[in-house]
């Protein structure tokens, strides 16, 4: 088990310098990217609810599974997400042609994740991983196209990276230590809510394609 850290820590190594060695516009006083573009990656991922919602939904579901599981999801899904976001930022039109089932495909995340937090489903450390692999590979690519057709910069896809990491840290380790029923309750209820607005967003999507 100790050698998927580190077989982790070198693909994310890999995607890092992918990104760094990739030329991207600069800016003497980033007067077009705010504080600049790790930031604007940070902010992104905070101000976007279908990529935040589905995100918190899993770290809680982690946290709640204990501390192995989330340790999986800890390196997995911000890894993931690195990584194809690498590969939306380098197909630049890919924005333009992704079809729509992708964005029904992000509204239904919140949906399945929600619902298994509401159910405090028990699964595998693998399942569990699995899920933090899919799940950052469809909102990574979704970000990293989005972000290379408004030239945000390749930084930004760190600042990302960057911003999942942290979230899957804090959330899951304030899980982790409850034992009360009434708090693990209060979490389960939250997915509950989640998944509610999941069947929302995609009430919401297919009236928009109809």
């Amino acid at each position: 088990m100790s050698g998927i850290p580190g077989a982790i820590a070198r693909l994310t190594l890999v995607g890092a310098i992918t990104i760094l060695l990739r030329p991207a516009p600069a800016y003497a006083h980033l007067v077009t990217t705010g504080l600049g573009p790790l930031y604007d990656g940070l902010a992104h991922f905070a101000l976007t609810p279908e990529d935040f919602v589905p995100a918190l939904a899993l770290s809680l579901l982690a946290g709640l599974r204990g501390p192995s599981h989330s340790r999986r999801v800890l390196f997995v899904l911000p890894t993931m997400w690195l990584l194809a976001a690498v590969l939306g930022f380098m197909t630049p039109n890919a924005a333009n042609a992704l079809p729509k089932s992708m964005a029904l495909a992000t509204s239904i995340s919140f949906v399945l994740l929600g619902a298994l937090l509401a159910a405090d489903a028990k699964m595998p450390r693998p399942v569990m991983a699995a899920i933090a692999a899919l799940l950052g590979v469809l909102h990574g690519y979704l970000n990293g196209a989005t972000m290379s057709q408004a030239a945000l910069g390749a930084t930004a896809v760190i600042g990302i990276a960057t911003a999942v990491f942290t979230l899957v840290a804090l959330a899951s380790s304030t899980v982790v230590p409850l034992r009360a029923a009434w708090a693990r309750i209060a979490i389960r209820i939250a997915g509950s809510w989640i998944a509610a607005t999941g069947l929302l967003l995609i009430g919401w999507s297919l009236r928009s394609t109809s």
